[in-house]
């Protein structure tokens, strides 16, 4: 397998790195304290073509690969997971849906401004019953003339106050279960859509996550994308490619985390030398690099599978489940090496450490991470045993 990335790769990666130095790290603190959502920063993300990644051309996208989208999300994860939260839940989930789904009447309508980042995409899955198990959702979609008219709740939505267009999952036929389930597009402003709670976090506080509310909201019948029916396997499938975005922004957490306690470790001095000098530190380094490193090779290996066409579930959920639980391992690390300057805000290892936790939750936990591993390997398996 050949690991070097092309020259226009470099030039991708090198870009994103550079915007997140200059534009985004000078704020970070900032924005953070504020919980206030970087608008200015995500419009300068769509000036680049960072918010259309994966996108064709024909619709105002880039075009680019999953692994420069990838690389992309890791460099802005350095300096503030949160924004890289944003970036990866808007290319993942609101676009990519549209972009791999959708009619192209409804493609032609929504993409420009969504790969522009003129406007921000929310995605509607999680509801106040149903997290884990999205088939259990309750909202409705039932159908009136040339409309369908959606009832119900969606809870945990990254961008739900911010986005000004959303995908929603709702049952048009609640007698077939998860296959009675439909997508829409829903834009902000329409008639019986309302914005309720934005969450106060622990982490992540950038990003916004908040409650949309649909009581009698009517959305036209062309907006739904694809068939009736199909929306739940949309999802799915739209869930396993953003895991691997997910994938891609702890690996970046982590080691700028893990970057972080090097330097920190060099720099400290404890009972006449520097902390990186002592055993246990060095262990600490030494298992924190070479677990990053195998969590980026992961991520990069679903990137490059799902570039060229392959079957990327188990992938991707394999470096999900392990780069979260990493990044969780590294931002904890990091901490504990920087001692009680790591509860610190001045110093970047306190903010990591709360924005990591979500990395094991979001986009499905790592026990569901877990399921998903084990039913493709067992599906896999010949009746020898063998792959």
């Amino acid at each position: 397998m050949d690991f070097k990335l092309t020259a226009e790769s470099v030039q991708v990666r090198e870009l994103a790195r550079e915007f997140a130095e200059t534009e985004v790290k000078p704020c970070v603190m900032k924005y953070d304290e504020a919980q206030e959502f970087p608008i200015e920063i995500m419009h300068k993300l769509g000036e680049l073509g960072f918010m259309g990644v994966t996108v064709s051309e024909e619709y105002g996208g880039t075009g680019l690969s999953y692994v420069d989208y990838c690389s992309i999300v890791e460099e802005i994860s350095r300096v503030d997971p949160s924004v890289g939260l944003s970036l990866a839940a808007h290319n993942g989930l609101c676009t990519s849906h549209i972009y791999n789904f959708a009619s192209e009447k409804i493609k032609e309508k929504y993409l420009p401004d969504l790969t522009s980042g003129r406007k921000i995409g929310a995605w509607g899955l999680s509801e106040p019953t149903s997290g884990s198990d999205s088939a259990s959702l309750k909202t409705t979609a039932r159908r009136e003339g040339d409309c369908f008219v959606l009832n119900g709740t969606k809870q945990f939505t990254t961008h739900g106050s911010v986005g000004e267009i959303a995908v929603v999952m709702a049952l048009t036929d609640p007698s077939k279960g998860k296959n009675g389930i439909s997508a829409f597009v829903i834009e902000r402003g329409m008639p019986g859509f309302f914005t309720s709670k934005k969450e106060n976090k622990l982490g992540m506080r950038v990003s916004d996550t908040s409650t949309m509310i649909f009581r009698e909201a009517r959305v036209s019948k062309e907006n739904m994308i694809g068939n009736e029916g199909e929306g739940l396997k949309q999802a799915l499938q739209i869930l396993d490619a953003d895991r691997i975005g997910i994938a891609a922004l702890a690996v970046g957490l982590a080691q700028d985390a893990f970057d972080a306690g090097v330097k920190y470790a060099m720099e400290r001095m404890q009972f006449g030398k520097p902390p990186g000098e002592f055993q246990a530190i060095q262990w600490k380094i030494s298992d924190m690099a070479t677990k990053i490193e195998a969590a980026r090779l992961l991520t990069y290996k679903a990137a490059h599978l799902k570039d060229y066409g392959n079957r990327i579930s188990l992938a991707a959920a394999t470096a999900k489940y392990f780069a979260s639980e990493i990044a969780v391992k590294c931002a904890e690390e990091s901490v504990q090496i920087h001692g009680g300057y790591g509860l610190i805000k001045d110093f970047p290892v306190e903010k990591f450490y709360r924005d990591v936790k979500l990395l094991t939750i979001e986009e499905g936990t790592s026990e569901v991470q877990k399921m998903v591993i084990a039913r493709n390997i067992l599906s896999l398996r010949d009746s020898f045993g063998n792959f």
